[in-house]
């Protein structure tokens, strides 16, 4: 070859080293849709969420017991326009602080355009709520992953039963979650940037945004907040200083082994797990958390309200609040709400569908990277948490739910790259046992519900329950087949048919759940006008102080009979406080009209229920 052809035969042969980016196959369709939604996380989880939430928000009554006592109490501050005090009734309620009173008067102010009656008001904030945790579980998982993981992480916090459960109705737990994960969050970041030196730097503008977080987390719910962050924290210290006690022995073992002729030690160090055996404690690298300035923030959120509190309430809030209601789940099963270790493992298959399908493969996946930082303090956080609400004797079911973002996290990990771990294929088919357990749980409620409790046998039922199984079944194969990413998508679409089906089509019509509603509904038509607020004997759920008002009369048998004779109006006496109105109504010789009865079944209670509405004639004073 000569000189001259070299120019030539170099021009001809230059494309072939063209960049890698230009030989890069081109994107499949899934491909581009994942990173689509990974950079555009927040916009299409609101949309979502709005999707498989709102039609319950709008569509169900108002449930018993705790949503009705939030609305009632929000409600109350409303009228009274008094922001310190809590009231439910006529009595004090000083079991919560005042956060979420304050949102949910707020948002019916807002949203109820002079109405302060419609529980879908009050459910507003557990609807942001939600959906703020479903962008700080994307936030949590970019610490530790790309965008498309941390999305889906996202997707599958967002597209759980019991996130669902919470952001449909008007409790403290879906805003609490939103807190819990801006505390932990900063943490993990923190936790990473002490253990690896490459870790992008925290700014202090974000360690203060996680104490305003615990703040508010403490105003919504007390100590539940800091119980999270302290647990995962006790956890992740103990873990770390195990570690750097066992790695020093392991070494001493291997000095005392007969050697071969020794040899000059390598220049670089060995290899070795990013979290190393260090002269400092284990919990050293909790001091860049600024804890001064932060418990000033604080502080300055949370006192003056409490301040206020204490004064009004003459210290009768802390006693309730810390001595009653906080001490007593710490104690027993408050209100019948005990259970055994283990409750949580068992209600998993339905309260952490669909993506339980995931969650076990994510968990022994993890553990086989559980020397890296980021997996380390997910692990720890989700075990603690865990192993913390499981032997609390008091069990609801919503107890658990600050364990789901890291496990949701971790699941998204193993989706989008999974590996060969220990134990893997019996977490995969474990996992899977669990996800046909709870598609099973969906259909037949959705099938059977109606037919047994009132809601009629229509057609939308079973098309609804067909369809949802179809896309359940569907999830299931692919994950069999290996294909982890299609299947999530699959499972969230069977949700968002089964979710709303149950929440705004066939729970409505359930007409024997909703006793409130049916007693309402006679109370308008048999009232009179100038009559007293209504008086409750027996049947004395809060969802009757919600639908009657605050001034509704909560009495026994004997007292309802007794109150009917001063006042006179509607009187709604259970089967079993009946005996003890007529009988005490007997002895005062008062007069009292038999109008109708209605039946149907309590389920906070669990057992069937009997009204009589009387009509009480009151007793007219002597003029001698």
């Amino acid at each position: 070859m000569t000189d001259s052809q070299a120019p030539e035969i170099a021009e001809k042969t230059a494309p072939v080293a063209a960049p890698a980016a230009a030989l890069a196959p081109p994107l499949s369709r899934l491909g581009r849709l994942k990173a689509w939604l990974g950079g555009r996380p927040f916009p299409v989880l609101a949309l979502l969420g709005l999707l498989l939430w709102l039609p319950g928000i709008v569509s169900l009554p108002a449930l018993d017991r705790d949503e009705s006592r939030f609305a009632q109490s929000s409600r109350q501050m409303v009228e009274s326009g008094d922001p310190v005090d809590i009231r439910l009734g006529q009595v004090p309620r000083y079991k919560k602080p005042v956060g979420i009173y304050w949102l949910q008067a707020g948002a019916t102010k807002l949203a109820g355009l002079g109405h302060d009656d419609r529980i879908w008001t009050y459910r507003l904030p557990s609807l942001l709520g939600a959906i703020a945790a479903s962008w700080l579980t994307v936030w949590c998982a970019s610490a530790v992953a790309g965008a498309e993981a941390a999305f889906l992480a996202g997707l599958l916090m967002l597209g759980t039963v019991l996130l669902t459960a919470e952001a449909t109705i008007a409790t403290t737990d879906a805003v609490l979650l939103a807190c819990v994960l801006g505390v932990q969050g900063v943490l993990l970041r923190l936790y990473r940037a002490a253990r690896e030196p490459d870790f992008r730097t925290i700014r202090n503008r974000t360690v203060m945004w996680g104490w305003a977080a615990l703040g508010f987390g403490i105003l919504i719910k007390g100590p539940v907040v800091l119980g999270v962050a302290v647990a995962t924290l006790a956890g992740l210290v103990g873990w770390d200083w195990w570690e750097a006690r066992r790695k020093p022995s392991a070494a001493g073992v291997k000095a005392e082994a007969p050697a071969e002729p020794q040899v000059q030690p390598p220049a670089e160090p060995p290899v070795a797990p990013p979290i190393e055996p260090s002269v400092e404690p284990a919990w050293a690298w909790l001091t860049v958390l600024k804890s001064w300035r932060g418990l000033g923030l604080v502080l300055l959120l949370i006192l003056p309200w409490l301040i206020a509190i204490t004064i009004q309430s003459r210290g009768a809030f802390f006693e309730e609040a810390l001595g009653n209601d906080f001490a007593a789940k710490m104690a027993g099963g408050q209100e019948s709400h005990g259970g055994w270790p283990g409750y949580y493992l068992l209600l998993s298959g339905l309260s952490f569908w669909p993506a339980i399908l995931f969650v076990l493969p994510g968990i022994a996946l993890a553990f086989e990277r559980r020397a890296e930082p980021g997996i380390r303090f997910l692990l720890a956080w989700a075990a603690s948490w865990w192993l913390v609400v499981e032997l609390v004797p008091t069990k609801l079911p919503h107890y658990v739910i600050h364990a789901y973002p890291p496990l949701a996290i971790l699941a998204a990990l193993f989706v989008l790259n999974p590996q060969a771990a220990k134990f893997l294929t019996p977490a995969r088919w474990i996992a899977i046992a669990q996800f046909v357990i709870g598609a099973g749980l969906f259909t037949a409620a959705i099938i059977l519900a109606p037919r047994y409790l009132d809601g009629g046998d229509k057609w939308p039922v079973f098309v609804a329950a067909g369809v949802g199984a179809c896309f359940a079944i569907a999830a299931l194969v692919l994950a069999i087949l290996r294909k982890p990413l299609p299947a999530v998508l699959l499972g969230f679409v069977a949700l968002l048919v089964f979710a709303p089906a149950l929440t705004a089509y066939v729970g409505p019509r359930l007409d024997r759940l909703w006793m409130t509603q049916t007693l309402k509904a006679d109370v308008q038509a048999l009232g009179q006008p100038g009559d007293p607020p209504p008086i409750l004997a027996g049947y004395q759920e809060p969802s009757m102080l919600f639908a009657l008002g605050k001034d509704v009369v909560l009495a026994s048998g004997k007292s309802a009979a007794e109150q009917g004779i001063k006042s006179g109006g509607l009187a709604l006496v259970e089967d079993g406080e009946k005996g003890d109105f007529l009988a005490r109504l007997a002895e005062l010789q008062g007069d009292a009209t038999w109008l109708k009865a209605d039946s149907g079944f309590n389920y906070s209670r669990g057992r069937e229920v009997n009204v009589n509405i009387y009509r009480v004639a009151p007793r007219r004073e002597s003029n001698n």
